[in-house]
């Protein structure tokens, strides 16, 4: 039955030269693994739980980003090898002054200045050494009226996109940089009743 036999643009596919690396040719990838298998699975698994985590959002103040019940990704290598950036949406353990947080407490915000930056929230709209930023991602224009306030080196200063119900930097100050856990990088669930 010549229907059960591969085309010649088949054959030519798979014998050539430059797709002979593709894991499929052998298809020895679909085996169980073995000692080696297993070896891979657990530097993967280990290097994941060192430099990412999955944390849960409990509250509104990062609002409409991030919604009561999201579950993100949170990389913690990248600020190895770079400085924490404006809009970065970060988490940390809350300033030592502060309490009623745990021990293991962790909120999330987004880095709206870093250290040598002045602040300042009046007439509805954050202020930046002076100049009003275009802030298209927050929920409501702040109701707070903030005097200015400068960013000392080795902080940033950080505020939620829920502006006027977030518990963040306008409330507490500056957030030092030791304290950054690490980075949002994605939502990877997000419940289908909102």
């Amino acid at each position: 039955m010549s229907f059960l036999r591969p085309c010649a643009l088949y054959k030519s596919f798979i014998t050539f030269p430059s797709r002979r690396w593709m894991p499929c040719q052998s298809w020895g990838f679909l085996r169980w693994p073995g000692f080696d298998g297993f070896f891979r699975f657990l530097v993967i698994a280990l290097l994941w739980s060192t430099f990412s985590e999955i944390r849960f959002i409990p509250s509104s103040s990062m609002y409409p980003t991030l919604r009561v019940g999201d579950r993100i990704i949170v990389e913690k290598a990248s600020y190895f090898f770079r400085s924490p950036a404006i809009n970065d949406i970060v988490t940390f353990r809350p300033p030592e002054q502060e309490t009623g947080f745990g021990k293991d407490a962790v909120l999330i915000k987004r880095i709206v200045a870093k250290g040598g930056d002045v602040v300042q929230v009046h007439h509805g709209s954050l202020y930046v050494n002076g100049v009003a930023q275009t802030e298209d991602f927050i929920a409501e224009r702040p109701s707070y009226t903030l005097e200015l306030n400068y960013v000392p080196s080795g902080h940033v200063y950080v505020l939620g996109d829920n502006r006027n119900n977030s518990y963040d930097s306008h409330d507490w100050g500056p957030l030092p940089v030791e304290n950054i856990v690490g980075r949002y990088a994605m939502c990877c669930y997000r419940p289908s009743n909102h």
